[in-house]
């Protein structure tokens, strides 16, 4: 059985909309205020390159769709060449190298029954919450951002029917104030 992981820019007060500058949210790019520091890259690149999979949604996969293909560097090949699942009911004829469509959470639950390596999710909040309620998520890999935004889409809705427990696995704090987690769901 493979694993999945979920990773998320996360704020203090759980907000995980538009980290990267998407448009339509008064404070999109908001991870653009926080200085970066070296840490963060490590913390992204050991990620990423541990991870086989890429699952996303269609408005994630689009956003990557559009800039990875035209990067050039060992963490863009690494994109460029990862099998790629995007989990749409809209979705047809993905463009972006090894990339293949699927319709629900069934086939999700295959492809993580499946052999191989790690699955990680990269933003896709709906996914996200959607594999989350459907104890689909093995580790949560959160970069917390010190800023508090006060609105926004989060990552754990308040209409959550049942407590999830997690183990901390791993901390890391960056000079800038941010705090790269580990958890572990328990159960």
């Amino acid at each position: 059985m493979r694993t999945l992981f979920v990773t998320e820019f996360i704020s203090l007060d759980g907000v995980i909309e538009a980290p990267g500058g998407e448009e339509d949210f008064r404070h999109t790019g908001w991870t653009f205020d926080i200085d970066s520091d070296p840490t963060m890259y490590e913390f992204k690149a050991e990620e990423t390159f541990s991870t086989q999979t890429l699952l996303l949604g269609a408005r994630t996969y689009e956003g990557f769709a559009a800039a990875w293909p035209g990067r050039d560097g060992e963490f863009a090949d690494r994109f460029n060449s990862m099998e790629k699942v995007v989990l749409s009911t809209t979705l047809e004829n993905p463009a972006w190298t090894n990339t293949k469509v699927v319709r629900d959470l069934d086939a999700v639950r295959e492809l993580k029954e499946g052999e191989g390596g790690p699955i990680g999710v990269h933003g896709s909040a709906s996914v996200a919450q959607a594999l989350h309620k459907a104890g689909l998520v093995d580790t949560w890999h959160l970069v917390v951002f010190p800023v508090v935004l006060g609105s926004g889409k989060r990552l754990f809705p308040t209409d959550a029917e049942d407590k999830q427990k997690l183990t901390l696995r791993e901390s890391r704090t960056c000079t800038n104030g941010v705090q790269l987690n580990i958890f572990d769901t328990v159960g």
